[in-house]
């Protein structure tokens, strides 16, 4: 891991006041490291994390992510009752899922057209509204 991801990793953890433990800032330096976004498993960083030689347990990438959804670094994207995937762009957008190779994508935002939602029950509101479209090859 280059010095640069681990210091774009910890300037990430200290803007959301987050205290940059070691392993914060390795698994912070896996996701923003690069400076780009991505989407991810807490099964698949905590590969990534192995393979960069760093000693955490799949329960700490557990709890981490938990912290960093937490204070909004980012967001969980709930594809099916038994997986999570997690998404370093927090902005409000629409994704792709895979099926066939179980990975999900950006979605573009510009062409989604939602026309009218159901109002909430009485007693409620609306928080937000994801958008996860379901593919597979033909």
């Amino acid at each position: 891991m280059t010095t640069e991801a681990v210091q774009r990793g910890s300037d990430w953890l200290n803007q959301a006041g987050l205290r940059p433990t070691r392993q914060r800032v390795a698994l912070a330096a896996l996701l923003v490291g690069d400076g780009k976004h991505r989407h991810f498993t807490a099964e698949s960083l905590f590969a990534a994390a192995q393979a960069e030689g760093e000693s955490v347990s799949l329960a700490t990438v557990y709890n981490t992510l938990r912290a960093f959804c937490d204070v909004g670094l980012i967001q969980e994207v709930t594809v099916d009752g038994s997986r999570s995937y997690f998404d370093t762009n927090t902005h409000d957008h629409p994704h792709f899922f895979w099926e066939d190779e179980g990975h999900l994508t950006d979605a573009p935002s510009e062409e989604l057209v939602i026309s009218k939602l159901p109002n909430a029950p009485e007693g409620a509101e609306i928080a937000s509204v994801d958008v996860v479209i379901r593919l597979r090859r033909k």
